[in-house]
């Protein structure tokens, strides 16, 4: 018999597992992959105090912390389906049927896809996915490649990839269709953009973007002057007004047509140029991998600053639906950071509801910690991130019934 069920063992799930088992809760965390972590295995990056993030290495001090008898982790284990027995959430799995009367669902983001001619040729993937081959398998995705894709997400994982020696020719935009749509628009990229200006490896930068972020003139006035061959950062050149037309190779990857574009994102005739690479990664973002939740009954809210659709829940991660739990990206991109604290919270609050001796104290520090760490965050995936938390809380109050807010608010 277990008291809590945990679906994934990345940075939220861990934490909870870790939070309820502080408090005698017995955990079964349950994840498809071979190794616990999630995306923190993969993650490799400086903080503005100088400081180098390694993912690995927080997910190695987190699985220690789970090496107790209260909690189980299932790993290479897939869960199928779910569904409500009386007052208890049966998980049904490749492994077999589990059974608790608390279920976190922490099952993360997944990568969405830029649609760009010759895109199934071997040697395209997902920039994720080259993340993963350098960062931990320690094997190169190629020699000298191409991002199609400008965004926080291929930024990051641009200089991850030039650390592990891999080249990267540059880092350009798909083509506008009606897929790629605000993707394929260099000003609408270029307004994103400022809203990581802060992490320019150089002071003209990072002062240029601040003007810009506040002056529509300069933020047009810019990208009309951006130059073709973009600025470098890191090493990399950025190219705002590129965008990639097509994938080209016979039984793989061997170049791609770029073309130049207007500050709209309309091709320029006759600016078409061919670049040699061997592998070519498309980075379209991340949306919250909602479809367990879904299977659940949970409602949800479609809110573009989270990623999409978000299950609905409160601000201890409770779901309408009695038992039900969510933490982690699930519930909108955010850092690893807020993922462990939104993790240990929702543990926490699981805890509260089987009448363990948690104090108001620690889930309003619980609470508080999230925020901070939103707050803190490096990366910002959205620049209108708060604005689509506070649109969540107003709907959560219309839909949980939280003992917890009854209690403790």
């Amino acid at each position: 018999m277990t008291d809590c069920l945990i679906i994934g063992a990345g940075p939220a799930g861990l934490s909870a597992a870790i939070a309820c088992a502080e408090y005698g809760l017995k955990v079964i965390v349950i994840d498809e992959f071979m190794k616990p972590g999630g995306r923190l295995i993969g993650q490799f990056h400086e903080e503005s105090s100088g400081h180098w993030w390694n993912g690995a290495e927080v997910a190695d001090a987190l699985v220690r912390q789970t090496k107790t008898p209260l909690i189980t982790l299932l790993l290479e284990t897939s869960v199928y389906h779910i569904e409500k027995n009386c007052s208890r959430w049966r998980v049904y799995t490749n492994k077999g049927r589990y059974e608790a009367e608390l279920l976190l669902i922490a099952t993360g983001a997944a990568e969405k896809s830029l649609p760009v001619p010759g895109w199934t040729l071997p040697g395209v993937m997902t920039i994720g996915a080259a993340q993963v081959m350098a960062n931990v398998h320690h094997v190169k995705p190629g020699k000298r490649g191409i991002i199609i894709g400008i965004n926080v997400l291929s930024l990051a994982i641009a200089r991850e990839l030039t650390m592990a020696g891999v080249v990267i020719e540059a880092i350009v935009l798909p083509g506008k269709n009606a897929l790629t749509q605000d993707d394929a628009i260099p000003l609408k990229v270029f307004e994103t953009l400022l809203n990581v200006t802060h992490l320019a490896p150089s002071l003209l930068l990072k002062a240029g973007g601040a003007l810009a972020k506040r002056s529509p003139f300069l933020k047009k006035l810019a990208i009309t002057g951006y130059p073709q061959r973009g600025f470098k950062i890191w090493g990399i050149p950025i190219r705002l007004r590129q965008a990639a037309c097509e994938i080209q190779g016979i039984d793989q990857v061997e170049k791609v047509v770029l073309a130049s574009v207007t500050p709209e994102g309309t091709k320029i005739a006759n600016s078409e140029r061919t670049v040699p690479v061997d592998f070519v990664c498309v980075a379209g973002g991340l949306y919250p991998l909602v479809e367990l939740a879904g299977v659940c009954g949970c409602p949800f809210k479609y809110i573009p600053s989270l990623g999409g659709h978000v299950p609905i829940h409160n601000e201890f991660m409770q779901t309408p639906l009695d038992g039900l739990y969510v933490a982690g990206n699930i519930t909108g991109i955010e850092s690893a950071k807020v993922a462990m604290a939104q993790g240990r919270l929702a543990g926490l609050a699981m805890a509260f509801a089987k009448n363990k001796s948690v104090e108001k104290q620690t889930l309003d520090q619980a609470r508080h910690d999230v925020e901070a760490a939103r707050g803190n965050a490096l990366l910002r995936f959205h620049p209108d991130i708060q604005q689509g938390r506070d649109e969540l809380r107003q709907v959560a109050r219309q839909h949980v019934a939280s003992d917890v807010c009854k209690k403790i608010l």
